[in-house]
């Protein structure tokens, strides 16, 4: 009968089991009506809630939101697969076959050594205003185009070495204002038209060592702006020649004017060929007419020869 009543008791008493402490009625409802609806509290004070607490986060007040924005830089554009720094892209050793494009526009250092690029085609690079050194050293370079370096108008060092490029033009390098300091050893160049250096105004340090120079007539506007810009000229002791056989390893700054003497009197400008060409066919046709005129007159001083004769000796004449 004990345990029945205590049975019944349950359901009334269900506010104090498990430990509970009991609360006044009045506080209980109004607690409950603050915490699960709008409407105001009755018997009770409604309790200070923070703005944004019911939904588990703080709000950020719109001013201070738009600061954050302007103070935070706007998101750079994706990294090629490449080591990337504020201002520096190290694409080294990446088996890259052509310069990556995915390249911020404030990049003022750009390593692309030790890859697979063989051809700079027409505009190679991105816009990079603000690049300052290029290097691309220990490729495959065989060709530069024309265009290959538009846009890079503020670059100022140049490595080129340890490639295997044979032939530069001047128009490639017309671009590179600001360029200081080019670096073209250890490729395959047998000579170097003087106009190259010549395109490059700011042009302090050129570096030409380790090339197969073939120190004929051909290289003598090179040795011309060698000999006139020595100051310019990084490690003059080592250009040296490959071709002719006699003159493997032969200094190219040891020659002097005497050494291209023979190549100064037989050099022709292009007026001397057109002169030769438009005389050519002129005295062809002028020997002929002078040919047929002494012919014509050895033949005319045989027969007045044979005349004369006849009139002298009628009677051999007659025989004949």
């Amino acid at each position: 009968m004990q345990a029945a009543a205590g049975r019944r008791a349950l359901p009334g008493t269900s506010s104090q089991h498990r430990g509970a402490q009991p609360r006044a009625p009045g506080r209980a409802r109004g607690l409950g009506k603050a915490w699960g609806s709008r409407e105001p509290v009755r018997g009770g004070r409604e309790p200070s809630v923070p703005r944004g607490a019911a939904m588990g986060c703080w709000r950020v007040p719109g001013p201070v939101l738009a600061l954050l924005l302007l103070l935070c830089p706007p998101p750079s554009p994706a990294c090629p697969p490449c080591r990337c720094s504020p201002g520096e892209v190290d694409c080294s050793e990446r088996a890259l076959r052509e310069v990556p494009w995915s390249l911020s526009t404030n990049t003022s250092t750009l390593w692309l050594g030790y890859n697979f690029i063989t051809v700079l085609g027409p505009r190679s690079f991105p816009p990079l205003p603000g690049l300052r050194l290029l290097s691309l050293v220990h490729n495959r370079l065989e060709l530069i185009h024309s265009q290959a370096l538009l846009g890079l108008g503020a670059l100022q060092e140049l490595d080129l070495s340890h490639n295997h490029l044979s032939v530069l033009t001047p128009e490639t390098f017309l671009p590179l204002t600001s360029l200081a300091t080019l670096n073209l050893s250890s490729n395959r160049l047998g000579d170097l038209a003087p106009g190259v250096p010549a395109a490059l105004p700011q042009l302090q340090a050129l570096l030409l060592q380790d090339n197969p120079w073939v120190c004929s007539c051909s290289i003598l506007p090179l040795w011309r702006w060698l000999s006139h810009n020595r100051e310019k000229v990084r490690e003059k002791s080592l250009l040296l020649c490959r071709v002719p056989e006699q003159l493997n390893k032969y200094p190219i700054m040891a020659f002097g004017d005497e050494s291209f003497r023979q190549c100064q009197d037989t050099s022709l400008s292009p007026q001397h060929y057109i002169a030769f060409f438009s005389i050519g066919p002129f005295s062809f046709m002028a020997s002929i007419f002078f040919c047929t005129f002494l012919g014509s007159l050895v033949v005319f001083y045989h027969s007045l020869r044979r005349e004369s004769h006849c009139w002298r000796r009628p009677r051999v004449c007659r025989v004949h």
